[in-house]
């Protein structure tokens, strides 16, 4: 196994501008051409066959659908799109109200880049109403004894108590809410939820627990495992990626001058444990010379992390990690993109959603296809590049 030297890594290639619209007008032309399946149904979570089957609003992944159904609109102004995400933005609202599979952290992933995004973009009042209510649901997992939002399941489960890396990207939605409403409650519970989070998740090298288990009757911490990578003291591609772009919408939030040397250790981090051509395998712990699947969402998610943080470092350090998202783009953009709707209805080819290893707890499914995060991420990678995007997180 071996992975990219820093030196290769500068050399290779950056997307140009003209790249980055062409790439983004394909994938717009994409989301525009799947509308009549995936407009009063969503995509399933992952593809199989490179094709996503049509499914109900349920798992926790049908807002990145809707997020890309919003880039889209943003990018070419079609009303076709406007109308499939209001068709949506009700889809939420009705999930939310009747509680339809919301026992989980992943009401953020939900609802701000559908329903957050879409009262930004449009002032809707359905989206605003559905989000406020999916924060409020949000907050109810929130534990006082060590201070963090459950991960998954009942909160009385004997066996979760505990939170995962993931998280950080669901805590946009409470500083959102706390914007919208003057109620400080939902961005105090956000801010203890990430101190508690990148204080236990991030090892002492900087790779990171997927997920961490704290004492119920104390709080205290008590240990990290993993669920999804190859192993318990291995770097699932995915949540690293996850730390990368978590910890700078943690710094966007609370300007906590301590969270810039964390993000700048994980993104290096995951920089260093690059194949040589830029697109990770689901773990970390693999490189090139490994026959293992990749995970082509965790460079999209990374690059987005990158591309945010870089709005607040100082000008050397910025255009470091700018010209290192281009280049992660660009990889994506050249040979892992969907060039054609006949080949599938998704964005982006091989990525992992769950890969079973011997040392994990995984489910085996959607791996080397497209999954909607991995789709999202990238579109949203490809609009940060293409103008000054005005963030759904």
């Amino acid at each position: 196994m071996s992975w990219i030297s820093a030196q290769q890594l500068s050399d290779m290639p950056e997307i140009s501008p003209e790249e980055v619209s062409q790439a983004l007008d394909l994938a717009a032309d994409l989301v525009i051409h799947n509308l009549p399946d995936f407009t009063d149904r969503f995509p399933k979570a992952y593809s199989e066959n490179g094709f996503y089957a049509a499914t109900g609003n349920v798992d926790w992944t049908t807002g990145f659908w809707t997020g890309e159904v919003w880039l889209a609109y943003e990018h070419t102004g079609k009303t076709q799109l406007l109308e499939a995400g209001n068709v949506q933005m009700e889809s939420f609202l009705e999930r939310i109200e009747k509680k339809q599979d919301v026992e989980t952290h992943d009401l953020g992933f939900l609802y701000s880049p559908s329903c957050v995004a879409g009262y930004k973009l449009t002032g809707s009042e359905t989206g605003r109403r559905a989000a406020l209510m999916a924060a409020k649901e949000l907050t109810g997992r929130y534990h006082e004894k060590g201070e963090f939002i459950q991960a998954w399941g009942p909160l009385n489960a004997p066996d979760n108590y505990r939170l995962i890396i993931d998280c950080l990207l669901n805590l946009p939605l409470l500083y959102w809410t706390s914007e919208e409403t003057g109620q400080d409650r939902y961005r105090q519970v956000a801010e203890k939820h990430i101190h508690t989070a990148l204080s236990h998740v991030i090892r002492e090298d900087f790779s990171t627990w997927h997920t961490f288990f704290f004492d119920r009757k104390t709080g205290a911490p008590d240990h990290g495992a993993t669920c999804q990578g190859y192993r318990d003291g291995s770097a699932w591609a995915r949540g690293q990626a996850w730390g990368v772009y978590g910890t700078a919408i943690g710094y966007r939030y609370t300007r906590r001058k301590e969270y810039i040397p964390v993000f700048e250790g994980v993104t290096d981090y995951f920089l260093r444990h690059l194949p040589e051509d830029l697109v990770p395998f689901w773990d970390l712990e693999f490189g090139d010379g490994d026959e293992q699947p990749r995970d082509s969402s965790s460079a999209s998610i990374a690059a987005c992390g990158m591309l945010e943080m870089a709005k607040y470092l100082d000008r050397e350090r910025a255009l470091y990690y700018r010209g290192i998202a281009k280049r992660l783009i660009k990889a994506l953009a050249d040979h892992y993109a969907v060039k054609d709707p006949k080949d599938s209805n998704g964005l982006v080819l091989h990525s992992t959603y769950s890969n079973h290893s011997p040392y994990n707890t995984c489910n085996h499914y959607g791996v080397d296809e497209c999954n909607i995060w991995g789709d999202y991420f990238y579109m949203e990678a490809l609009t940060r590049l293409h103008k000054d995007w005005q963030v759904y997180w």
